[in-house]
């Protein structure tokens, strides 16, 4: 029995799923930790195994082909068991870490101040946070889980819809006592602190709240929620603050509610994770809690 061939098809069948998964050998290459010409080579030793075309190779993509897409959809659920067999068969104290990426605003209102309690349920957990990266509609490829903005649940992964994003305008309270209002207009100096990924956001709540911005103000267009919150508490003008986020920065007085009305977006907060990743325990474990915590709907 040639064992080494069986090994070498294990190998190639499970690159061959994430190479599938990313459409890429190169971001298949940054998950897996190998590079990508290593990819290529065990989906070219893969296909000359088996006889078959995977993929059709372009200049800047990959695609399956109909018997790559079948192959998929046979193999991917078995190395999604095996993983999960496996790791029941490891060490009950073996540590094990979870990388999770949180949007910025979200890891430091919420998420940190709260994993405390998940790290003490569960201490054979190491905890990666990154909070680098402030994009929405995506699931970065390094992290095992993640929190982030989607205006629908986003297709291809596992996803937990955890509360909606609404936002009301806020701002110091110094800044709060110098709004003044004739009817429904506001007639006293109101500049904008605009969060760059939501140019529109206090048109369409003006819009929705009938009140009437001066047609002329000045704006700070900055590039994270966290900067927004910071500049508004600084007294540098109104800025339009995620609610479940804010509530913290209420309850102390560092933001004062300019308005009670809410822009409610199309968007949502869902936890994120690959589908083959959903079985692992400290995914599971960490979706858990999550639900838990941070779901309205619980």
């Amino acid at each position: 029995m040639n064992t080494s061939n069986q090994k070498t098809s294990l190998r190639g069948l499970r690159t061959f799923c994430v190479a599938a998964e990313h459409a890429s050998f190169r971001d298949a290459a940054e998950r897996l930790f190998i590079t990508a010409s290593a990819v290529s080579h065990q989906i070219k030793n893969l296909e000359e195994e088996l006889g078959l075309k995977l993929f059709e190779r372009m200049n800047r993509a990959t695609r399956l082909t109909e018997a790559g897409t079948s192959l998929y959809e046979d193999v991917s659920p078995l190395i999604a068991d095996l993983d999960t067999a496996t790791s029941r068969y490891k060490k009950s104290k073996s540590r094990s870490t979870l990388r999770i990426s949180v949007q910025p605003f979200f890891a430091s209102e919420l998420f940190v101040p709260s994993l405390n309690e998940f790290t003490q349920r569960h201490p054979e957990i190491d905890i990666k946070v990154d909070t680098s990266d402030e994009s929405a509609e995506k699931h970065p490829i390094n992290a095992d889980v993640s929190i982030r903005v989607f205006s629908s649940p986003p297709k291809s992964l596992c996803s937990d819809r955890l509360f909606p994003l609404r936002l009301v305008p806020a701002a110091s309270e110094t800044f709060c006592e110098t709004v003044l209002l004739n009817g429904k207009n506001i007639v006293s100096a109101f500049p904008l602190i605009v969060h760059d990924s939501r140019p529109t956001a206090w048109k369409k709540w003006q819009r929705d709240s009938g009140l009437v911005l001066p047609e002329e103000q000045a704006s700070i267009q900055l590039d994270s929620m966290i900067a927004v919150a910071r500049a508004a508490e600084r007294g540098l003008g109104a800025a339009l603050v995620p609610v479940q986020l804010s509530d913290p920065w209420f309850a102390a007085g560092t933001l004062v509610r300019l308005f009670e009305h809410e822009l409610e977006t199309n968007e949502a907060y869902y936890l994120v994770c690959r589908n083959e990743d959903r079985k692992i325990e400290p995914v599971r474990l960490l979706r858990k809690w999550a639900l838990q915590k941070f779901n309205e709907g619980q």
